[in-house]
């Protein structure tokens, strides 16, 4: 793919402004206000902050409360249909606002709708909703914007793009603290059951001038965490040509001076290295913590899941991992009940996460995807079995995350504190280099910061612990 193809211009993104301070112009005084509901992964709630920090140029407020909105934008996901089905659904809910308040501007954007059939949805089902844009357009939400705001007629932008790379992009981070920074978007991997390729098209890499800056300002402002997103982040720098690649990008971030935690996802294991496992045992700036998704055990499922790995290679980087960091945290992603998996395959599964003993895993039943090879394959897999599976897999993996983490009752662990628990607002919450959950009490002033916890218990996936001082 040409790189012209996919950057978009200097002159495009200066239009762009252009759009928004027109926006912000006729906004003017009003102390308008923009609601963003996300769904979906890490990489939607990258593209999230940066419409809201277009909406901030704009002169809209950002708001947590969908009623007090003069504008709402779902930004959708597509990898799962519980997914589509939930953004659908609280789409529904705003129908009354809109009654309410017939000014409202309600928006759709995302994966979702980068899908034919569910734009079609949208347009017949969901009248009240004004404009509905794919992955590939969110730069251009100024423009988008002010159109519907002027028309007065409903718009459906059709991505026609190969995918693209904009920068200089006004963001607005959710945390102070933790930041998320795409470095690539897209896949070329076409893993039978997943639609990402179609929905965020092929691998475009950003330049690593551009990420290394980002990071830079990053740092400099104190942020202590950093979290590098793409598809496939294993295959960075592969369209570049340039022969520098992503083990060569994490030494580079490395050396930019601050105290910061990098992590990074997710992973593809047939392009993960051995090189790879060396940067994260070399370098202390990095979270020794590998997410490595595995989807299943068996190597038949594996081929027709288009996979391009085995078991045993998969085996051959996790020993590698535990020769170079004895202590690392290994997560998965597991899909359950894939066409034509028998009992015994997914015993293989079952087997796997026995010898690897993750740390973690996250889960799911398998869900058909509109216009994927899975989804017409035959030996589809009755739910209730899917169901029983899924019941077995968590069966197994609890006791052994219950047991990764009783290892470190009486310990001192580090930990960057989060902010308070979502389950009991007495203690705060921090989470370890290795990407362990704990919770203990201590004063709002932590939040942010880097802090010793001794470890007093442990629970499936999480433990507790009393502040060191």
């Amino acid at each position: 793919m040409e790189r012209s193809k996919v950057t978009v211009s200097e002159k495009e993104i200066a239009r762009q402004r252009e759009y928004a301070a027109k926006m912000r112009g006729i906004i003017g005084m009003q102390g308008l206000a923009a609601h963003i509901r996300t769904y979906g992964c890490q990489q939607n709630e990258a593209d999230s902050e940066r419409l809201a920090g277009m909406a901030e140029e704009m002169g809209y407020r950002i708001t947590e409360h969908a009623e007090d909105a003069d504008l709402i934008l779902v930004n959708t996901c597509a990898v799962r249909e519980h997914a589509e089905l939930k953004a659908l659904s609280i789409t529904g809910q705003f129908k009354h606002l809109k009654a309410k308040r017939p000014h409202l501007l309600i928006g759709i954007c995302g994966c979702m709708v980068t899908q034919e059939h569910r734009k079609e949805d949208i347009k017949h089902k969901y009248p009240y909703v004004d404009f509905l844009f794919g992955t590939g357009m969110l730069y251009k939400f100024p423009e988008i914007l002010y159109n519907a705001y002027h028309s007065g007629t409903r718009s459906f932008y059709i991505d026609d793009t190969e995918g693209n790379i904009a920068e200089g992009i006004p963001v607005r981070r959710e945390s102070s603290f933790k930041a998320w920074v795409s470095i690539m978007y897209g896949c070329n991997n076409f893993c039978t059951y997943c639609v990402v390729p179609y929905v965020r098209g092929r691998e475009r890499s950003r330049a690593k001038e551009d990420i290394l800056a980002e990071i830079k300002e990053l740092a400099d402002a104190g942020y202590r965490e950093i979290t590098l997103l793409g598809q496939n982040v294993n295959s960075y720098g592969k369209d570049l040509g340039t022969g520098y690649e992503f083990p060569d990008l994490l030494e580079d971030i490395c050396k930019i001076q601050g105290e910061f935690l990098v992590r990074f996802m997710t992973s593809h294991p047939k392009d993960a290295t051995k090189r790879l496992i060396d940067v994260i045992a070399d370098n202390p700036k990095m979270a020794k913590q590998f997410h490595l998704p595995l989807q299943s055990g068996n190597n038949r499922v594996l081929e027709i899941m288009n996979r391009h790995y085995t078991r045993e290679h998969y085996l051959e980087l996790v020993d590698y991992m535990k020769e170079r960091i004895p202590e690392i945290a290994i997560t998965t992603d597991i899909i359950v009940g894939f066409p034509t998996e028998t009992e015994e395959e997914f015993e293989d599964t079952l087997d796997m996460l026995r010898r690897v003993q993750y740390d973690n895993i996250y889960s799911f039943i398998y869900s058909k995807r509109a216009g994927t090879p899975a989804a017409k394959m035959e030996g589809q897999i009755p739910a209730d079995v899917q169901g029983a599976r899924f019941s077995r897999l968590l069966e197994v993996q609890n006791a052994i995350s219950h047991a990764r983490n009783e290892v470190y009752e009486g310990k001192i662990v580090r930990v960057l504190v989060e902010g308070r628990s979502k389950t009991d607002d007495t203690k705060l919450t921090g989470r370890t280099e290795r990407n362990r959950l704990v919770h203990f009490e201590g004063d709002d002033s932590l939040i942010g910061q880097f802090a010793d916890i001794l470890v007093t218990g442990a629970q499936t996936h999480s433990m507790t612990g009393e502040l060191k001082k």
